[in-house]
């Protein structure tokens, strides 16, 4: 980080590097985009079960003291979650209208405040043919979404990795209950 970074944009960086999340995602900071704000924050998750790879995704919070008419603020939360669906919900025309309520959900349930929130849904579907032919058909959900937050970054950070969580297919913790981290 660099040291001539706005004393705002350092403590935001120190709330996520404190948030504690569920004990199924595995949070890492990799390098930030450099050209969309003058500063900027990535990290990578992927929700993992019993060594399987349920989701996989970016946070990256970007800042601009000087802000941005289109973020409607000086800070902008830019999000990314890939998953694995059911090969049958690939035809499901209501999959991207279910996608954006996961994330609008996942927001209101952290009870964050944001604002000029965006989000686009993508479903991959791939089939084999020829000496693939074997291969069962899949489908991939990717969810790119952004917003501005306002108030504590770190809750919405918490709030992302619900998302991720929500698409990788974990259940929902209830408010106040904490999950056990799992034996190996």
């Amino acid at each position: 980080m660099p040291d001539d970074a706005p004393e705002e944009f350092l403590d935001a960086v120190e709330c996520l590097h404190a948030v504690h999340l569920r004990p199924e995602v595995m949070v890492e900071e990799v390098p930030a985009p450099q050209r969309i704000a003058p500063h900027a924050l990535a990290l990578s998750a992927d929700v993992v079960v019993d060594d399987e790879e349920l989701a996989t995704g970016r946070f990256v919070l970007l800042f601009d003291p000087a802000g941005q008419e289109s973020w409607d603020g000086t800070f902008r939360a830019v999000t990314f979650v890939r998953a694995a669906l059911e090969s049958d919900l690939g035809g499901d025309p209501l999959v991207g209208e279910i996608a954006w309520t996961w994330l609008r959900e996942s927001l209101e349930a952290c009870e964050v405040e944001y604002r000029a929130a965006g989000c686009t849904v993508t479903r991959v579907v791939s089939e084999s043919f020829g000496t693939l032919s074997e291969r069962p058909p899949s489908v991939e959900l990717e969810i790119r979404a952004s917003w501005t937050p306002t108030g504590d970054v770190a809750s919405h950070l918490v709030a992302w990795s619900h998302l991720l969580c929500t698409v990788g297919g974990l259940p929902p913790l209830p408010q106040g209950v904490a999950a056990l981290p799992r034996r190996r």
